[in-house]
């Protein structure tokens, strides 16, 4: 059974191994190295659409728009100097190396200066999401790179291209972070010019060094002029590069992992910890500043004891794993300058004075109708007194009621509407019934009872 087993994957091994076998479709190094070795040049027509890409994926950030910046990514030439870099390393040539250094130098300044000079003259300047999104290089965009990498050089290097190039220069996004750049030199932000040059230096250097190994993967030939001292030294200069970029964006996700739990933590926090009978958050914010995390709640309603509130608070942060974070209440309608200029914070709190306004009125609705419902005994005894008089001649007073009545023994309740009158002579039985019925109608009630000369009872009469 065993010597059947073994065959059979040892086939399947080799068929797997067959799919992912690139030789047959590889091109010649002659021609591969001709196609890599065009594209590194930034002059005339390359630099021109470059710029123009620029703008129009600085058109693309300053209005949050993702297909303007995926079309500005597509038609940018700057995947063409990196994979030269590559392969010059690869393949020890110096020469095309110190090209594609001084093409790939050529165009962060031009495309830095294209992004600025856009950003000086553009009339809004709010940070879009977008923007925002290209000032935290991870250790995910090292690995896009990466692969990205490797699929542009196999791409070059086969003669089957398909419409690879144009997939990796979107998912590399080389253009967003020079443009955001731009953005902080001419708004003179030094998070976003640092944070988005240090994500574009991380897309390249890893897009460089996975054109490096497919180059060392696939065999090409070096140069015939080789200098192993040169090459060596490099080598360690790349790999000390590498090594370094690699250690800050894993800092850097660490960070970004320890923020997201934060974050989602602080707000589950509020969301079900600070709930009150009378009192609603108005708006809560958490953030980290300085290393030290924070939670910002504004309370809108009937006013809590602070120092009571502050201290069971900080007890339930404990409790949740958010020990050590700085909570800051504010209560009532005290809200600063800033939180009223901010537009989501003047949202949230027009949409809880609306709802305020609302349960306010039907409530108000509410005791109202009560009060009527209340008061209507009181106004129609008065008001048919007088008809009752000419009516029943030997009433002398009347009174009315809506009592509850409540069983000592069970605690059954049940409202009754009580006509007490004050008829000295007494009411046969027919009286008392159409006496009964003339309340009802008048009162719009369905189940009137009629007590008559009930003792002690205090009438004006007497």
């Amino acid at each position: 059974m065993t010597s059947k087993i073994a065959p059979f994957f040892r086939t399947l091994f080799a068929d797997f191994k067959s799919y992912l076998n690139v030789a047959n479709d590889m091109e010649s190094q002659t021609d591969a190295e001709s196609a890599i070795r065009s594209g590194v040049s930034f002059k005339g027509s390359q630099l021109l659409v470059l710029i123009f890409a620029i703008f129009i994926a600085s058109l693309g950030l300053n209005t949050d728009s993702v297909p303007v910046i995926i079309g500005a990514m597509l038609i940018s030439p700057l995947m063409g100097p990196i994979i030269g870099m590559g392969l010059a390393i690869g393949i020890q040539d110096y020469e095309l190396l110190k090209r594609g250094l001084k093409n790939i130098v050529m165009a962060v300044v031009g495309s830095l200066l294209a992004s600025a000079l856009y950003f000086l003259i553009s009339p809004q300047y709010e940070g879009s999401s977008q923007l925002l999104a290209r000032t935290s290089p991870t250790i995910y965009d090292v690995f896009i790179a990466l692969f990205g990498g490797a699929a542009g050089i196999i791409s070059i290097a086969c003669r089957n291209k398909g419409q690879v190039m144009p997939g990796v220069a979107i998912a590399t996004s080389l253009m967003p972070p020079l443009c955001t750049a731009g953005y902080g030199i001419a708004t003179l932000q030094g998070k976003f010019f640092f944070g988005a040059l240090y994500l574009f230096f991380t897309n390249m250097i890893f897009i460089f060094v996975a054109s490096w190994v497919g180059v060392k993967l696939m065999g090409y030939k070096k140069v015939v002029y080789q200098d192993a001292k040169r090459y060596s030294k490099v080598k360690t200069i790349v790999y000390t590069i590498v090594v370094l970029t690699i250690g800050c964006s894993v800092y850097l996700t660490v960070q970004m992992i320890n923020k997201s739990v934060f974050l989602e933590k602080a707000s589950d926090f509020v969301e079900t910890q600070m709930i009150f009978p009378n009192t609603q958050v108005l708006n809560h914010n958490e953030y980290i500043k300085d290393g030290k995390r924070y939670i910002d709640v504004t309370l809108i309603g009937e006013s809590l004891p602070k120092d009571s509130l502050q201290l069971a608070m900080m007890n339930r942060l404990d409790s949740v794993g958010l020990g050590g974070t700085v909570l800051n209440i504010k209560q009532g309608f005290a809200l600063t300058a800033g939180q009223v200029d901010d537009m989501q914070n003047f949202q949230s709190f027009y949409a809880l004075m609306q709802q305020q306004i609302a349960d306010r009125q039907d409530e108000i609705d509410s005791l109202k109708y009560e009060l009527k419902y209340a008061s209507s005994y009181s106004v129609y005894s008065k008001k048919i007194a007088p008809e009752v008089k000419v009516l029943f001649p030997s009433v002398r007073d009347i009174a009315m009621s809506e009592m509850v009545a409540t069983s000592t023994s069970t605690g059954d309740c049940d409202t009754v509407s009580m006509v007490f009158v004050n008829a000295p002579s007494g009411l046969k039985e027919a009286e008392r019934r159409k006496l009964r019925e003339f309340v009802g109608v008048r009162l719009d009630r369905a189940n009137v009872h009629v007590a008559v000369n009930p003792q002690g009872f205090p009438w004006p009469s007497r």
